[in-house]
């Protein structure tokens, strides 16, 4: 038998297993949303799974999803943090976005938008400005609705000593 002629030893049919596709990624869930990949081809996702515990601080540059339990701060200024079903987090959170499906126990800062699915579970204040809350979303804090940053005019605003010089002269 040659070893890969593809035929068995006594002339049976191939016994390579057969090529497959490639299976695609599983759909969201509770309309999580989905990753596109970067130029590379490849997403900049960072998975802490369901049997992962951390205690301390956690900070990134990329998009972080939780199933597991973090207990401190997660600090993702300008990245997306999704809290899965089966995450548990008790920290303060600030992102970019956060999309909670699972369980949190402490205050959540978006730069952008939070938002609370059906089965997901908040215990703290919200910053932001947005809040998406779904239906049968359990939410028990209070609500801060922050106005995103202005963008500089073009003139410089007038600064108090300018202001007390005029009121001098004038």
């Amino acid at each position: 038998m040659s070893l890969f002629s593809g035929k068995g030893e006594e002339g049976d049919a191939s016994v390579r297993a057969p090529r497959t596709a490639t299976p695609a990624p599983p759909a969201p869930r509770d309309g999580a949303s989905i990753r596109q990949p970067t130029s590379e081809g490849r997403t900049n996702v960072a998975n802490i799974g369901k049997s992962i515990s951390i205690r301390g601080d956690l900070t990134g540059n990329e998009d972080m999803v939780i199933e597991g339990t973090v207990e401190g701060k997660v600090d993702l200024p300008n990245n997306q943090l999704t809290v899965g079903v089966d995450g548990n987090v008790k920290a303060a959170i600030h992102a970019k976005s956060v999309l909670i499906l699972g369980h949190v126990i402490g205050n959540v800062s978006g730069v952008e938008r939070v938002e609370l699915q059906a089965n997901g579970k908040l215990e703290g204040d919200v910053i932001s400005p947005k809040l998406i809350v779904a239906e049968g979303a359990h939410l028990n804090g209070g609500i801060q609705m922050s106005q995103p940053a202005a963008k500089p005019t073009s003139a410089p605003p007038e600064t108090s000593a300018a202001r007390s010089e005029v009121r001098k002269t004038g």
